[in-house]
């Protein structure tokens, strides 16, 4: 698998066959198409292109002295079979379109080695990882060309009638989970994965825990459809250990119905530099909650260069939360994905390392449809690795991070 851009150049090479002549007078004339005239080693490229091109009636376009002797011109199929005959012509043949079609393997993707998962296939097939994941966010682009969008699961819990992002970020968040594997932009750690959007957010980012309520109140409703939910957000808060009952916490509450109901709770440990456990959701034992490892190339080891903001490489991120809440950590800075306008984006934040989770989480139930919650969680940490430098995380508890080869 290439960890790199990925570039595929495709190309036809036809030879050159005369078609037999009609003598039917109404017949469609010939077109006049584009030829590449490849000529011996020792002719003289410029004259007999002039000289073939006023004998034949065809328009030159360029000449080639260099890797080749010839010149591509525009004529007939038949002018094309009489320049074939002369003896200083090697070969005729048809100029084709070429197309390069590039997919960038991000750092983050590469990092947790999605690419050599046999469930998501990376550059193998075009892939469309059967899983269902809701993301609680700003919308999603639903027309984004590199997103498998459930739009009939669209809900917009926020201001507005449509789940449509204004923002980017919820857009970023479910191309890192599931960007299509199809030679376009990105490609995301659960490929083709139904990425269902549940907008609680506004066009600034932000919203409510009335409004996010109301987004887990509908991933709840569909917990037969919805496998995994990422939550990239969150605000002030603790957990009573007891589901919200004793602090009066209906988020918790209500994400705990949900997990209850099977759906795998995904959620970002927030960006204070600080505790997890004054963060909700990220405070919350009944989801995965993830921190951000700063990672530039998307290999281990320290000494590549920082990219769009400073950090040192492979180390725990700066602005990252952490504490004994922390789950799993993940690529959380410089994370290129896709963006609303179509296009792709680069961004920072233990926002973009949890959707890299939620797409491992997505890999895992795509082939234990059965698993709880629980074991989800279990199962990722188990296949995680301590391959990365916890020197600068002040809790000195070194989290395991994210693989997914073996789902």
């Amino acid at each position: 698998m290439r960890k790199t851009l990925l570039a595929v150049l495709f190309a036809s090479s036809l030879t050159m066959t005369a078609l037999p002549a009609t003598a039917m007078s109404s017949a469609a004339p010939d077109p006049v198409t584009g030829y590449i005239v490849v000529l011996q080693d020792d002719a003289n490229a410029q004259a007999l292109a002039t000289s073939q091109a006023e004998t034949h009636g065809a328009t030159v376009d360029q000449i080639y002295t260099h890797a080749l002797r010839g010149y591509s011109a525009k004529m007939t199929a038949g002018a094309a079979a009489a320049v074939a005959k002369d003896p200083q012509v090697l070969f005729v043949q048809p100029d084709r379109q070429v197309s390069i079609n590039v997919q960038t393997l991000p750092t983050g993707i590469d990092r947790v080695d999605a690419e050599l998962s046999p469930t998501a296939a990376i550059d193998n097939v075009d892939t469309r990882v059967n899983v269902d994941v809701a993301v609680i966010d700003t919308g999603i682009q639903l027309n984004h060309p590199d997103l498998n969008v459930y739009t009939a699961g669209a809900r917009n819990c926020n201001t507005g009638s449509s789940a449509n992002d204004g923002n980017g970020h919820g857009t970023h968040v479910a191309g890192t989970i599931g960007a299509l594997d199809n030679n376009n932009q990105v490609v995301g750690v659960a490929p083709g994965a139904r990425v269902w959007p549940v907008r609680v957010l506004n066009n600034s980012g932000g919203g409510s825990w009335s409004q996010v309520i109301c987004g887990i109140d509908y991933v709840t409703a569909n917990a037969s459809r919805i496998e995994v939910a990422n939550m990239s957000l969150g605000g002030v808060g603790f957990d009573d250990n007891n589901c919200g009952n004793t602090n009066a916490d209906a988020m918790h509450r209500s994400i705990c119905a949900a997990v209850r109901a099977g759906v795998t709770f995904v959620v970002a440990a927030g960006n204070n530099n600080g505790n997890a456990a004054n963060a909700v959701p990220a405070a919350y034992d009944e989801v995965i909650t993830v921190s951000a490892l700063a990672d530039f190339n998307g290999r281990p080891g320290k000494g590549a260069p920082s990219t769009c903001r400073p950090d040192q490489d492979d180390t725990f991120a700066d602005f990252s939360n952490d504490g004994v809440d922390i789950d799993l950590i993940a690529p959380g800075v410089c994370i290129l994905s896709t963006w609303i306008g179509s296009g792709v984006n680069t961004i920072s934040g233990t926002s973009m390392a949890s959707p890299h989770v939620a797409g491992g989480a997505a890999l895992y139930k795509a082939n234990n449809p059965t698993a709880s919650p629980a074991a989800v969680k279990a199962a990722l940490q188990a296949a995680g690795n301590l391959n990365w430098n916890n020197t600068d995380d002040y809790d000195g508890i070194k989290e395991h991070l994210l693989n997914v080869a073996t789902f």
